[in-house]
């Protein structure tokens, strides 16, 4: 029977325990008996081992989810990719508030409670649905997937707002999106220039494709900056409801310009200038060739999205329909809710993986993470639900409060100054931190 590579892990950590530095026996032992105890648990893990591929392989040794037997197969089988499904990420085990969020808000239980489960609920779920997609698209081809990744890559903020949206709460709609954009471009890019900057001193990634990001993300802030500038200039000469008339036909038709700006960068990225985004992933081909699309095949990814996607929309409803009495009770604002901490449900998975690939001193990945989000949420998610706003008849428009308008052209700002030289070092992360902090602080007033 061929070794496991477990064992052989395990072999190698008690060795390099057993021995001392550049492979000396520990001091108090001789060569002989160093051996001896090496042996000796090389020999225990090799009969761990066998006892685990005994209990989990059939009589010739293969897996039972590679059975020929039907009946042993398909049933290992959806146990053996339930598994890895669940272990994909390590902020799946609060799948335990899923049930738990879903059952106490269906009995009309205490709603801060019901905001707590389903805040929590919706954090593992979206790991879930960014790993069903990642699956689903690796087996569609570059065009596809991208296209994929696209529309699914900021599923649940979309889902949390289209509730929101069904029950009239533009306010928090509007926050929700802002909010995205600023926990993108501010908290995770800031954790990402600190983590890798502390390890790695000073880092760079490809300044053009950071550029093209950041020039459509000064094109976002303008459709805000604008409707905002037309609403004062129309001053009081204008009834209110003829000013958020002309406002809503505005943003209809700067809605309608995104979408198209967003499609045209699909277009450049995936085929006319592909090339210089596939400078940025090149060094990491061949190393996610051997990752992805290795766990679920194209029908259980897709099964796997479905699924996840209902959930979602189910702990989305409960924890938009809470959020009234969190606001009465807890006396925190719904700029704070939207703004801070929805943002938070959708992109903890992101944010954790974000830094971590920072910190192996990939900033190319790090960076399409943080802004190519931020972007999606300005460009395709935002002009989506005012467009969808129109064909509900809410009143969903691109006119943000002033406060959030300025913290947004602000935000982009900086950003667009620490990315344009293609260097990242800790002190440009503690500054995009230190940002981010002073806006939730101001943020918090009810």
């Amino acid at each position: 029977m061929t070794s496991h590579p477990a064992a052989s892990k395990m072999r190698s950590n008690l060795r390099r325990h057993a021995s001392g530095p550049k492979g000396q026996p520990t001091s108090g032992s001789t060569e002989n008996g160093g051996s001896g105890l090496v042996d000796s648990l090389n020999h225990h893990v090799d009969e761990h081992t066998a006892l685990l591929h005994r209990t989990f392989h059939n009589s010739d040794g293969e897996p039972f989810y590679k059975d020929e037997r039907p009946w042993v197969r398909w049933p290992s089988r959806f146990g053996y990719l339930t598994w890895q499904t669940l272990t994909s990420n390590p902020v799946n085990f609060l799948l335990v508030f899923v049930p738990l969020g879903i059952v106490f808000g269906a009995i009309h239980f205490n709603p801060p409670v019901v905001f707590i489960l389903n805040f929590l609920a919706i954090i593992p779920l979206a790991s879930l649905l960014s790993f069903a997609t990642e699956e689903l698209s690796v087996k569609l081809g570059q065009t596809l997937g991208g296209l994929m990744n696209a529309t699914f890559g900021n599923a649940v903020e979309l889902i949390v707002s289209i509730v929101a949206l069904k029950n009239g709460e533009i306010r928090i709609v509007q926050a929700s999106m802002l909010g995205s954009v600023l926990s993108n471009i501010l908290l995770v890019l800031g954790c990402c220039f600190l983590a890798g900057g502390i390890k790695h001193k000073e880092q760079s990634f490809n300044s053009t494709v950071a550029s093209t990001m950041s020039s459509l993300m000064a094109v976002s802030t303008a459709s805000l900056i604008i409707p905002a500038t037309l609403y004062a200039a129309m001053g009081t000469s204008n009834s209110k409801d003829t000013k958020d008339d002309n406002i809503l036909v505005l943003s209809h038709g700067t809605a309608i310009i995104l979408l198209i700006l967003y499609g045209l960068y699909l277009v450049f990225q995936l085929k006319t200038h592909a090339h210089l985004f596939d400078e940025e992933s090149g060094d990491n081909d061949a190393e996610d060739e051997q990752h992805e699309g290795q766990i679920l095949g194209p029908w259980a990814a897709g099964v796997a999205l479905v699924l996840v996607t209902i959930m979602v929309a189910v702990c989305a409803e409960y924890l938009v329909d809470s959020i009234d009495s969190i606001v009465e009770t807890a006396h925190i604002s719904r700029t704070f809710i939207g703004l801070i901490l929805l943002p938070i449900v959708g992109n903890a998975a992101e944010h954790v993986t974000a830094v971590v690939v920072a910190m192996k001193n990939k900033m190319d990945l790090a960076i399409g993470v943080a802004i190519g989000s931020s972007m999606q949420i300005a460009l395709l998610v935002t002009p989506f639900l005012v467009v969808l706003g129109w064909i509900i008849d809410q009143p969903m428009t691109l006119h943000f409060e002033i406060f959030e308008t300025v913290v947004f052209f602000l935000a982009v700002l900086v950003t667009n100054y620490l990315i344009s030289d293609g260097k990242s070092n800790y002190l440009e992360g503690a500054m995009l931190l230190g940002m981010y902090i002073i806006i939730g602080e101001s943020a918090t007033p009810s």
